[in-house]
């Protein structure tokens, strides 16, 4: 039986607590978090890079932050890292935290509105390099 994306996003996002923009900016800058924005390349090129974030392309998240994955980034140090996934609105980065939690890594979030979001905060962004 069908739910459709709506329905399946709001039980996904039930399962864990999603953070807001600020929320976020703070917790990267107290190095309690990760940012990881798997953006496009084209939304990238457009919008600007939130300094310090990963990129991560989305097809590469899960074996990127894997802990025990051969092609792991350094930073994905063990299931404990709060990793928090940036798209441009905050809809792919719910489903990809939810691929995390699967992968164990228990404390993924994604930030609300994603890019969207922080930029409107007006947080800091610096444009990409060309």
């Amino acid at each position: 039986m069908s739910i459709g994306i709506d329905k399946l996003l709001e039980r996904v996002r039930a399962g864990y607590e999603r953070v807001g923009a600020r929320e976020a900016y703070e917790a990267a800058l107290a190095g309690e978090a990760v940012l990881v924005d798997i953006r496009y390349a084209a939304l990238r090129e457009r919008d600007g890079l939130i300094p310090g974030a990963l990129v991560v392309e989305r097809n590469e998240l899960e074996w990127r932050l894997d802990p025990r994955g051969s092609h792991r980034l350094p930073e994905a140090t063990g299931h404990d890292l709060r990793a928090i996934v940036i798209c441009n609105e905050g809809y792919a980065s719910t489903l990809a935290a939810e691929s995390l939690h699967r992968l164990g890594l228990h404390r993924a979030t994604d930030l609300v509105d994603g890019f969207q979001a922080w930029r409107a905060a007006g947080l800091p962004v610096v444009p990409a390099p060309v």
